[in-house]
């Protein structure tokens, strides 16, 4: 699979990341106006072939969820739309599988079409026909009473997802695939958990680093930062580190994403450039300019190259 996949990929455009500049070492918006607009736009998840892009639209107060989708044909880019299997329910944070056969999302969809709406799950599509399509619920152990987001999938079929647990905030989880079967979940390790809340993990598909958010750790830069944990040569996870200033802010920093390539690494912030108390009084046709820019404080979606992030 791995050497088909770099076959098909040496047919795609030669910047394949919807034709935008590839960054360098500091984090610039990703295809400003277009992907990161004046809206919440916010995770990633691109192909293992690198032809399709999936990520999510959401409204400033988390009423509309909808996962995005735009994909390479002919040679160019789609403009982006609501994806096939999304649009009606709450669907956020898309994830593929490292083969590219599953895409996994959550969402807070009924059980069966006419059912009541349900707590957020973990949830797949299948392509069929070229159509992502036929939602399924992964069911217990990964699902449960409570909220799971943010499902990040390794070879080994392991998945690592988001959910709260008792006596404390939200904990990054694990369910082990063992003899094609899912294990109860687990709680990661304190050097990656603690009682705070940590949230919206990326796993390396060969389970080498793990990459997340944390809220009001002792080194936080402000409203939730990004970190990285790394296994070592005995299979057990470091004390995780802060990504640093290049990556975080004042603002909420979260949403990490590493592409297939391991060449990009992606994040979503809400950094604005509005700077308030103004210099001077402002007009409604200045505010009203401020507000319709990307940088008014939505979440946005940002990148920069991957190798100083795993290297750290």
């Amino acid at each position: 699979m791995a050497n088909t996949i770099q076959a098909q990929q040496k047919n795609l455009p030669a910047n394949a990341y919807f034709d935008e500049p590839v960054p360098a070492d500091i984090p610039v918006m990703f295809s400003d106006g277009i992907i990161s607009d004046k809206f919440g736009n916010r995770d990633m998840a691109v192909s293992p072939l690198g032809d399709e892009i999936f990520y999510t639209l959401q409204s400033a107060n988390g009423s509309i969820n909808a996962i995005i989708h735009t994909s390479i044909i002919n040679g160019k880019w789609t403009s982006p739309e609501v994806a096939s299997f999304s649009g009606l329910y709450s669907d956020l944070e898309p994830a593929f599988s490292p083969d590219g056969s599953k895409l996994y999302f959550s969402s807070n969809r009924p059980l069966s079409g006419a059912g009541k709406r349900k707590d957020y799950d973990i949830w797949f599509v299948t392509k069929d026909h070229g159509e992502w399509v036929h939602p399924q619920n992964m069911g217990s152990p990964v699902n449960s009473v409570k909220n799971e987001f943010y499902a990040s999938v390794a070879k080994t079929g392991n998945i690592y997802f988001t959910r709260a647990v008792d006596n404390r905030d939200e904990d990054i989880m694990i369910c082990r695939f063992t003899n094609n079967l899912y294990q109860p979940a687990e709680s990661l390790p304190d050097e990656i958990n603690s009682a705070g809340d940590e949230f919206n993990a990326f796993v390396d598909p060969d389970e080498k680093f793990i990459l997340f958010s944390a809220y009001g750790r002792n080194d936080d830069l402000g409203g939730g930062d990004l970190y990285i944990s790394k296994l070592n040569e005995k299979s057990e996870w470091q004390q995780a580190i802060n990504l640093g200033d290049k990556i975080n802010t004042a603002s909420i920093d979260y949403c990490p994403y590493i592409t297939p390539d391991k060449k990009y690494f992606f994040f979503t912030s809400n950094r604005s450039n509005i700077k308030v108390p103004f210099t001077q009084k402002q007009t409604l046709k200045n505010i009203y300019a401020l507000l319709n820019n990307s940088l008014n404080g939505a979440d946005n979606i940002y990148w920069i190259k991957a190798d100083k992030i795993i290297e750290k």
